[in-house]
């Protein structure tokens, strides 16, 4: 079962951060989602909620590392 408290963040083909939030009752696992849902032969870093900014206002400048 997927952990509601991780998100998967990794860079897209715009430049741009991408975040996937697990669905909870999906019945799958984090690694699971993980292969379903992110890109391969991209870097995907698993991160607790608390490490996404709440403020969107400049979301399209947003950057991540590790």
């Amino acid at each position: 079962m997927a952990d509601s408290d991780k998100r998967f963040i990794y860079e897209n083909d715009d430049g741009g951060i991408s975040i996937v939030v697990p669905i909870m009752n999906s019945g799958l696992t984090l690694d699971q989602i993980k292969e379903q849902t992110c890109p391969s032969g991209k870097t995907v870093y698993t991160v607790d909620r608390t490490v996404i900014p709440t403020d969107r206002s400049f979301r399209n400048a947003w950057t991540y590392t590790e």
